[in-house]
C-alpha cells in the first residue's frame, strides 16, 4: 500500500486532512485479486503513456458552419442509420489513442454480495425447493469456463458467422480481441463486430451481462444488439455500425458548443431514463461509450459493467466504473443506485466543455481521494458559462446522490431548450476525424 500511496502523490498535508479519503482511494487496487485493474473487453488502443497526446489545440467549430453535405432529417437517419455514408461509402473512424488509466475498472469488495445482470443459479435441495447451501469449495477455471460457454451457449445464435458476414476494417484493439466493420451479406449493410478472446477475459460473466442486457434494451439511443456466436474460443457479438466513432474523438479534438452539449446530454439522458425505468444501471457512462452518427445519432454502448437492480436488492456497493468519472458514493462504497449515471453524464459534460474530465492529469488514486474529499469539481472558467449550463451542471453533481435529480427530471431542465439540431454534430465528426488523421500523418512521418 506505501509503494501505491508514494505513486499517488497525494500529499502529506491532503493525508492528515482527510485520512478517509485517501483510504478510500487506496481500497480499491490495496488487494490484487480483490480490487484489481480490469481491462475492458474491448478499447479503442493500448497504449502505456501516463500524459494524454499533445498536439495542437482543438479546432473551434462554429454552430454556423455549413454542412458539407444534404443531410437526412434525424427521424430518417434514425430509421434507416445504415445508410449515411461520405461520398457513397461509409468511412470507419480512425483508431485514436487513450491513455491507459481512461480504462474502467471492476473492483470486488471481500464480503459484497453484489453482482452482476446474470448470476449462477444456487443448488436447491429436493424438499422444499428453498436454496441450499453454497459450495464452500472454490470451482476451479476450468469448471468457472466450463459455466460461462454453457450459459454462452444459451444466448448466442447457432451457426458460422463468417457465412454471414464479411469482416472488413478494424476500428478497435485491444488486449483481448478486437473490432471490425463487417458487411452484411443478406442486408449489404455496415455492421460492427466485436471479438472476444474468451481465454484473455478477466470476468467472464460480465460478457454474458453485456449480451443479456443488450437483448432487452431496444431503444434509439442505445447502440442495438443484432446477434452473437461462439466461434472457436471467440464471441463475435454483431452491432450496429455508427460511422462517427466514439464520442471522445470529438471531445478531445474540438471544442464543442453549449448546443452541442446540451445535444448529446438530451440524447443521452433518454437512454438513461430507459435504463433506469428498467433498473438498470450503466456505471461506466462517459465519452469513450458514446458512439455517434453521421447524422446526428447519438448512442449509448457498453453494456458489460451495469448493474439490475431489484425490490430485494435497490442499491449497489462495489466500485464500477472509471476513476474520473466516479460519483462520490461510489468512491466510499456507499449504497448507490441510478443517480450514478447523472454524476457520471455531470462529468462528461465538464469533458465536452473542456476537452478532459477533472483531475485527468492525476493518478487515478489521488484523482479517488480528489473525488472523495472535493465533492462537485470546480468547473474552470464558469462565469463565461450561461446561467442554465450552470445550473444543469449543479444538478448532476449534486454531492448527496439522495438529493440528485433523476434522468426524468433532468430531461425537463431549460439548459436541454438549447440543444442544436443533431445533424450539425457532423461537422464536428468531421473535423475531428481530420484531426486524428493529421496526428497520425505526422507522426508516420
Amino acid at each position: 500500500m506505501k509503494a501505491l500511496l508514494d505513486a499517488s502523490k497525494i500529499t502529506k498535508e491532503e493525508k492528515e486532512q482527510n485520512p478517509e479519503a485517501v483510504y478510500q482511494a487506496l481500497r480499491y487496487l490495496q488487494d490484487p485479486k480483490n480490487h484489481g485493474k480490469v481491462d475492458k473487453f474491448i478499447t479503442q488502443n493500448e497504449s502505456d503513456y501516463d500524459e494524454l497526446p499533445s498536439g495542437p489545440a482543438r479546432p473551434v467549430i462554429s454552430p454556423l458552419t455549413p454542412l458539407p453535405l444534404n443531410l437526412a432529417t434525424i427521424r430518417e437517419s434514425r430509421e434507416f442509420p445504415q445508410n449515411v455514408s461520405i461520398g457513397g461509402e461509409p468511412i470507419p473512424p480512425p483508431i485514436p489513442t487513450r491513455p491507459e488509466r481512461t480504462k474502467s475498472i471492476y473492483t470486488q469488495p471481500v464480503d459484497s454480495t453484489d453482482s452482476p445482470v446474470y448470476q449462477q443459479p444456487r443448488p436447491r435441495n429436493g424438499s422444499d425447493g428453498a436454496a441450499g447451501p453454497v459450495p464452500t469449495k472454490p470451482k476451479s477455471k476450468e469448471e468457472q469456463r466450463e459455466e460461462v460457454l454453457a450459459r454462452l451457449r444459451q444466448v448466442v445464435s447457432v451457426g458460422n458467422p463468417q457465412k454471414k458476414y464479411r469482416l472488413q476494417q478494424k476500428i478497435g484493439q485491444g488486449a483481448s480481441g478486437a473490432v471490425y466493420t463487417a458487411l452484411d451479406l443478406k442486408t449489404g449493410e455496415l455492421v460492427a463486430v466485436k471479438q472476444m478472446i474468451l481465454d484473455k477475459q478477466p470476468r467472464q460473466e460480465l460478457i454474458i451481462n453485456e449480451i443479456l442486457v443488450m437483448q432487452k434494451s431496444r431503444h434509439l439511443n442505445i447502440v442495438n444488439y443484432l446477434d452473437s456466436y461462439l466461434v472457436d474460443g471467440e464471441l463475435w457479438v454483431i452491432m450496429e455500425y455508427l460511422a462517427g466513432g466514439s464520442l471522445t474523438d470529438v471531445v478531445t479534438e474540438t471544442c464543442m458548443e453549449e448546443g452541442h452539449i446540451a445535444a448529446v446530454c438530451r440524447e443521452v439522458l433518454q437512454a438513461l431514463q430507459f435504463l433506469h425505468e428498467k433498473n438498470i444501471i450503466h456505471r461506466d457512462i462517459k465519452s469513450d461509450n458514446i458512439l455517434l452518427g453521421m447524422n446526428g445519432e447519438i448512442k449509448i454502448t457498453d453494456f458489460g459493467f451495469c448493474a439490475q437492480l431489484s425490490p430485494e436488492k435497490t442499491k449497489r456497493t462495489t466500485m464500477v466504473g472509471t476513476p474520473y468519472w466516479m460519483a462520490p458514493e461510489v468512491v466510499h462504497r456507499k449504497q448507490y443506485g441510478p443517480s450514478v449515471d447523472l454524476w457520471s453524464l455531470g462529468i462528461m459534460a465538464i469533458e465536452m466543455l473542456e476537452g478532459e474530465p477533472p483531475y485527468m492529469n492525476e493518478d487515478p488514486v489521488r484523482a479517488l481521494y480528489l473525488i472523495a474529499s472535493n465533492g462537485k469539481p470546480r468547473i474552470k472558467d464558469r462565469d463565461k458559462l450561461s446561467p442554465h449550463f450552470c445550473d444543469f451542471l449543479d444538478k448532476c453533481l449534486v454531492v448527496d446522490n439522495n438529493k440528485r435529480p433523476s434522468a426524468s427530471q433532468l430531461l425537463q431542465h431549460p439548459f436541454l431548450r438549447c440543444a442544436q439540431p443533431l445533424p450539425n454534430l457532423r461537422a464536428l465528426i468531421e473535423a475531428a476525424r481530420c484531426s486524428i488523421l493529421r496526428k497520425q500523418e505526422i507522426n508516420v512521418i
